[in-house]
């Protein structure tokens, strides 16, 4: 029978049985959430109806039925279903689970192969199932935490339709509370805001939900828990945060999207998550730098200095003091003009030196040392613009055989307002030195 939460283990009738094993769905309808993989119109619902199910990576967080729906699905499908985890497999197991698949098939009976934590097997690993997906002798549902893009082969992803399973929101929690009650027979001993409290606790993950209910109903005492009662009790579930995995990736990209789209509160909510996973301030304090040199840039340029003041600050005060520092940078970038003219300018320079070759500057700006050099020209004709009227000579400092770009755009924001005045000023003069 299906485990909602993943535990392929049975336990026996006889024991204790968990509340989660005793509430594991028996058909994909019962499965709380996921309806993006699992409504009407869904992935799954419609390969099931046309009798057409292909090999599946399921991604998403802990605790939101991976394994659950693998199981039925094999129900559903009349599969035999196998699962393995590929932090305790390797080549033996993996032979042994295909040699049985094999003779399987030869008896008229497919297998669904469950792979959990599939990111876990080597390429050389994840290339074996290949020639038996190709050859129909496994159908492969693969789950995983991580990305799939960085961490499976492409001719795996290229044989599988990959979905994404989501944290289960508050709503679906509340369904799996009340489903909870019902089998227990009773209410949980909580009042409102204390019920509000657990569910935020379990973070989205439904296993994590149901094993704190059990805990809650465990308790001796008469009347309900309060919310400062519960806390006593409980301990807050930690955040879901890799430091080198998509998690850290997904944040740090909100926190500066955060950032550019001039949100104080947003940027400093994600780096308050990412602070509370325990990210290195420092590699925050690096990003931050990194954001007001690309995205504030000349609009602010006292941008820059701010946040090498706020990283010096917190090297002096360390954490937790020093973190406000680095609000401090962050808020204050978040809050500034925003510019990116100066990067778009340096990446079409780089763009436009990588496609002019090894085009000489043009000889009038080069140095002559020796006298072969100024018999060849170099330095002829230089105009040292300090003794040119309005100490700007307007010459041409490009390839002779380029025609001028324009690569710095200024934008009418901040300080840039008056960097595009003084480019402007010296347009006119160049063009004026050319008539």
């Amino acid at each position: 029978m299906a485990d909602l939460f993943g535990d392929s283990e049975t336990v026996a009738e006889s024991g204790h049985r968990p509340l989660a094993d005793r509430l594991r769905p028996r058909a994909l309808v019962e499965v709380i959430g996921q309806d993006q993989v699992l409504g009407p119109d869904a992935p799954l619902t419609v390969m099931l109806a046309s009798g057409a199910l292909s090999s599946l990576i399921f991604w998403g967080p802990p605790g939101v039925g991976k394994t659950t729906i693998a199981r039925l699905l094999a129900d559903e499908t009349d599969l035999h279903f196998v699962q393995i985890s590929a932090i305790f497999s390797g080549v033996p197991e993996l032979r042994k689970v295909f040699d049985a698949a094999k003779l399987r098939r030869r008896q008229g009976q497919g297998t669904l192969l469950f792979v959990d934590e599939i990111h876990r097997f080597n390429k050389a690993q994840q290339d074996g199932f290949l020639p038996h997906m190709e050859d129909g002798t496994i159908l492969l549902v693969g789950a995983t935490t991580e990305n799939p893009s960085f961490e499976l082969n492409a001719a795996v992803l290229s044989r599988a339709q990959v979905l994404v399973l989501e944290r289960l929101p508050h709503d679906d929690l509340e369904r799996l509370a009340q489903r909870a009650e019902q089998e227990l027979g009773k209410p949980l001993p909580l009042q409102p805001e204390a019920r509000e409290a657990l569910l935020e606790m379990a973070d989205g993950d439904g296993r994590a939900l149901l094993n704190l209910i059990e805990q809650v109903t465990a308790w001796k005492g008469d009347g309900l828990l309060d919310k400062a009662g519960l806390s006593k009790r409980l301990m807050r579930r930690a955040a879901q945060y890799d430091k080198s995995g998509d998690s850290h990736y997904n944040l740090i990209s909100a926190l500066h999207k955060s950032m550019r789209g001039s949100d104080p509160d947003a940027a400093l909510y994600w780096l308050g998550r990412m602070l509370e996973g325990g990210e290195d301030p420092r590699y925050l304090m690096r990003r931050i730098t990194r954001m007001a040199v690309e995205d504030v840039g000349l609009a602010d340029p006292q941008a820059q200095a701010f946040c090498l003041q706020a990283w010096e600050t917190y090297e002096r005060l360390g954490s937790p003091e020093g973190e406000l520092a680095i609000a401090q940078a962050l808020t204050y970038i978040c809050l500034a003009p925003k510019s990116n003219a100066v990067y778009k300018a340096y990446k079409d320079a780089r763009r436009l030196a990588r496609s002019t070759g090894s085009e000489p500057p043009p000889k009038h700006i080069l140095n002559a040392p020796t006298k072969l050099m100024k018999e060849q020209g170099y330095g002829s004709g230089y105009a040292y613009d300090h003794d040119a009227e309005d100490g700007f000579s307007g010459q041409n400092y490009f390839p002779d055989t380029m025609e001028r770009p324009s690569l710095y755009e200024p934008v009418e924001r901040g300080f840039e307002r008056e960097l595009k005045k003084r480019q402007d000023y010296f347009a006119g003069l160049r063009a004026k030195r050319k008539t």
